[in-house]
């Protein structure tokens, strides 16, 4: 999730969640440097390690996700939360689709930033 603005940081927000809901807190490696859906789907493969796994986001988001993930070889499934019943996010994603297209089969974008790899069974960092 994004944490890019010092105000809004979605994997603090998202662990603070699972924790309320009963996720015991060694199960959970944060992403902080998920700042798209591309980069999160590709760390997810890249430096986290995960060649299959499961999704919950809203079905816009699950969308392009798996759509990625899919396109990268990833086994990949997604259930879907609630939608936000805003307008703007659904003109948001008409364009945020396109773009995802694009990155996939036209530029072959990568992460913001990739970083070291992650064990997550371990939970720690390792240089290769």
């Amino acid at each position: 999730g994004d944490n890019s603005q010092k105000e809004y940081n979605e994997p603090v927000r998202m662990r603070k969640t699972l924790l309320k809901m009963g996720i015991p807190s060694e199960k959970l490696v944060l992403d902080y440097a998920g700042f798209r859906t591309l980069d999160s789907v590709i760390r997810a493969q890249k430096v986290f390690g995960q060649d299959s796994y499961l999704i919950i986001s809203q079905k816009f988001q699950n969308e392009r996700a798996v759509y990625i993930g899919r396109k990268r070889g990833v086994d990949v499934i997604a259930l879907n939360a609630r939608d936000p019943k805003k307008k703007s996010v659904y003109l948001r994603e008409f364009f945020a689709k396109a773009k995802a297209f694009l990155d996939v089969n036209i530029f072959n974008t990568q992460p913001k930033f990739l970083g070291e790899k992650i064990d997550i069974e371990k939970n720690e960092t390792r240089q290769d």
